[in-house]
């Protein structure tokens, strides 16, 4: 029987707001900017000028003076979590720490929502993919 099985998840959310801290990694493509606006009920070009910036040739999401993602507020956490980009949806679950036993040791220690009482292959396992 496997951890999951038991009940035991390899991460659940605690809404702390920590991967939303920094800046420069949230990049979007032109679906999910799309995406957003919509969402926003403002076009892609104003989501663009008043969220994002270029970084690196490509399309970032803005942080705000605290460092966190500008979408993030501390109170109502993800403003956008409806329609949140695929590499926020993906954490923790990203493949340097599904490669990574050490990365993913360290990234618990940085994020509440990772299970440390499970295996780095039972958190594996438990990847959406």
């Amino acid at each position: 029987m496997t951890l999951e099985r038991a009940g035991t998840k390899a991460f659940d959310c605690k809404r702390c707001g920590t991967c939303c801290y920094g800046e420069g990694g949230i990049f979007l493509d032109p679906e999910e900017r799309d995406t957003i606006a919509a969402f926003l009920r403002i076009t892609p070009r104003e989501l663009q000028a008043r969220y994002c910036e270029q970084r690196n040739g490509r399309l970032s999401v803005k942080t705000g003076r605290d460092n966190y993602c500008i979408f993030y507020h501390r109170e109502r956490q993800c403003l956008i979590h409806e329609v949140k980009p695929r590499v926020c949806s993906l954490w923790p679950f990203y493949p340097a720490l599904l490669k990574d036993p050490d990365a993913w040791l360290l990234a618990q220690d940085a994020c509440p929502g990772i299970n440390s009482r499970v295996s780095h292959e039972e958190f594996k396992r438990q990847s959406p993919k």
